[in-house]
Order: structure tokens, then sequence, then C-alpha cells
């Protein structure tokens, strides 16, 4: 595999959820360290149109993979969710912010549920930069979430070494006191 290849780049509101999303979820892995910081639940969702060459979950890039997001799901990693020793929710996929829909409605049930007492980490392939420029329901998506990994993986900047990420191009956002600053401020706990 060649590293010059590079990952799709849409323009704002090239790709929305609404005309891509068929609400599906690829994988859900409760109680695990490594998709963030603590002990995490991690929901994968199904479909990403940026094909990053060396794609650690291309079979999570197609749409229709998986199974449809549910009720029982949603109240599953809320169960999970209420164990004190779990620190948060991972979203990933796939693309979350291509899967809006079950993404907004399960962010806004764990604040409803438990404030902020319980985190939010998201992955993502859009840029906070891109975020910010995009349809409204990627907007509301941001403003539910605590940590933004964002950016492409591209295989020229693979680094294995770094926290929580693939790529040296990829930040840890702290999107609360980045949004109340007016600019980028990485996660404090950021070693590497």
């Amino acid at each position: 595999m060649t590293t010059n290849r590079l990952p799709q780049n849409p323009k704002p509101k090239e790709w929305l959820a609404s005309d891509l999303s068929q609400q599906r979820i690829a994988d859900y892995k409760p109680f695990n360290f490594v998709d963030g910081e603590g002990v995490r639940c991690s929901l994968y969702v199904s479909g990403c149109r940026f094909a990053c060459p060396g794609c650690y979950n291309r079979v999570a890039q197609n749409f229709r993979y998986g199974k449809p997001y549910t009720q029982e799901l949603e109240d599953q990693i809320i169960e999970d969710l209420s164990q004190s020793y779990v620190q948060g929710l991972t979203l990933l996929g796939g693309e979350p912010f291509l899967n809006t829909q079950v993404c907004i409605r399960l962010c806004r049930r764990i604040r409803q549920e438990f404030g902020h007492d319980k985190d939010i980490w998201s992955w993502s392939g859009y840029t906070y930069e891109e975020l910010m420029q995009d349809s409204e329901d990627k907007l509301t998506l941001l403003g539910l979430i605590d940590i933004l990994v964002d950016g492409r993986f591209l295989l020229a900047q693979k680094d294995l070494t770094l926290q929580f990420r693939g790529s040296a191009n990829q930040r840890i956002i702290d999107v609360p006191a980045t949004q109340a600053a007016g600019e980028i401020k990485l996660w404090k706990n950021l070693i590497r």
C-alpha cells in the first residue's frame, strides 16, 4: 500500500447524514480501555465516505454494514454507562458525524440521564474547523461531546506511539474549552 494516496476531502455540507446514514451500528463494545480515557462504552456506527488508506475499521465504511440501531441497544448502553467505574461513551465508526440521527439521540439521552458525570468522546475524519462550517446536525453533535479526536487518518503520518490516534495530524480537542475560548484547546491529559 502506498502512503501517498489521500482520503476524500468533502466541501462543507457536501456529505449529509440525512442523505447517507442508514442508522446502523457496526459494533458495540462495553467496558473497554482503548477508545479514550478510563473505562468506556464504545459505539461504532456504520458508514464513512473519507475512505482513508490504511483505515483500521474498513468494514465499517459501508453504511449498510451491521445492524439497525434500536431502543434496546440504547437502553443497554445507558445501563452499562450507569456503572460507577465507567467514565463515559465513545463514538467511532464509520463516521459519527455522518450518523448524527443515532449519535445525537444517544448523546442527548446521556446528558439527560447523567448530566456531565459521564464524558463523551468522538473520533471523526472531519477536522474541528470543517465541522464548524458544516450542517446544523454536525454542530449539534459537536456541542454534545467533550472530546473530539479530529482529522483523517494519514498513512504517511502514521505513528502508533501517539495517545488515542493513529497519525500525527490528528488532534485530541477539548470541545467545551475550545468553544469557550474561541480557539483550539487540546485535551489537558495529552502526553504524546
